[in-house]
């Protein structure tokens, strides 16, 4: 069987330093291509465009990944910036907002990770806390908490037992999405995972598999690619 193409959204940076060059940089952590690798599909890096091409990339992919990264902006949900939320990515979120929503339409598997679980809710109509503690301790550092699955949901059929989870976040979801229901916990109740019954695989996880030991939740969306 062929491997499924998994689309992954990536971060825009000015100014990164190439050898002797200092140039804008499309780029994503080595850990996300390298987990849907592993878990059987072959990964492609999808920098953002004009939103209006976001159908067409979506058309080519069996898959999608919406990476994590900087803030969404507050606007985005009908809020101003409050004081600890961080400068906007306007690129990212645009591209982003109609990559989640051209998979959305044409039922492809799709996989939020921190900000991408954000967007998902965000696309759907939902707001976000722009600021929690706890989830972030240390700059630069990931931290693991335990999350707990909610029995009966898609990300439960992939990881049915409570687990540790790499994490680094500051905000969360707050009034959630249309048709998104909660599929796991943190145990101070910070909604960790979110999903969409009505669609064939739609989840997003709010901490960072790609640092995790445990393939399981990316090989859970590399099975349902794989059927597209």
């Amino acid at each position: 069987m062929a491997r499924p193409l998994i689309g992954i959204s990536t971060y825009l940076e000015p100014g990164v330093r190439w050898g002797v060059w200092r140039l804008d940089a499309a780029l994503l952590p080595l850990g996300y291509p390298r987990l849907v690798q592993r878990a059987g599909g072959l990964a492609a890096m999808l920098p953002p465009d004009a939103p209006e091409h976001a159908a067409t990339a979506v058309a080519r992919l069996d898959g999608l990944v919406v990476a994590g990264g900087p803030d969404v902006e507050p606007v985005h949900y009908g809020a101003g910036p409050g004081p600890r939320t961080g400068p906007p990515a306007r690129a990212r979120d645009a591209w982003e907002l109609a990559l989640i929503r051209a998979a959305l339409d044409r039922r492809v598997p799709l996989l939020g990770i921190c900000r991408g679980m954000q967007l998902l809710n965000v696309a759907l109509g939902g707001t976000l806390v722009q600021h929690l503690d706890g989830h972030a301790e240390v700059p630069g550092v990931f931290g693991h908490h335990p999350v707990k699955p909610v029995p009966g949901t898609l990300y439960a059929g992939a990881v049915p037992e409570e687990t540790s989870v790499p994490t680094f976040h500051h905000q969360a979801v707050d009034r959630l999405g249309e048709g998104l229901v909660p599929s796991a916990h943190a145990a101070d109740g910070t909604v960790e995972a979110i999903e969409l019954p009505s669609a064939d695989w739609v989840l997003g996880v709010q901490w960072h598999p790609e640092m995790d030991e445990d393939p399981r939740v990316v090989r859970h969306l590399v099975r349902a690619a794989a059927t597209l």
